[in-house]
């Protein structure tokens, strides 16, 4: 039996200090992480084992490490993101990071600029 799953953690807050605008820089803002991994999860379902299968607590570590590496572009932030996950974990067969901005300095009203990067092709079809 083959037991492809979903891995997601959604949510991951951070402040950080990424943008093009000096004020970005030097001030920061809230910023948004989600990722979404889907893989092969046989090994994990039959031993009960941490090691056999994508490590969130580990994830959110790398996201947060990469979320301190200040950036011009949530490309730059995204896909090292999605690299160095990918560097951990090389058996995910479709990987999705989001990274979103709160409040861009934009002329007007605007709630979130985001961004996502994806490695794969996707085994789930919603």
């Amino acid at each position: 039996m083959n037991y492809d799953g979903i891995i997601e953690l959604e949510g991951m807050e951070f402040h950080a200090y990424h943008g093009c605008l000096e004020e970005e820089r030097r001030e920061g803002n809230t910023f948004i992480v989600d990722f979404h991994a889907e893989t092969e999860l046989k090994k994990a379902v039959k031993t009960d084992d941490l090691s056999k299968t994508i490590d969130y607590g580990r994830v959110y570590d790398i996201v947060a490490e990469q979320m301190a590496i200040p950036s011009n572009l949530l490309e730059n932030v995204a896909g090292r993101i999605l690299d160095a996950i990918r560097k951990e974990f090389g058996d995910i067969l479709f990987l999705k990071v989001r990274v979103s901005k709160k409040n861009p300095p934009v002329n007007g009203v605007c709630a979130w600029s985001r961004v996502t990067v994806m490695y794969g092709e996707p085994i789930w079809k919603f």
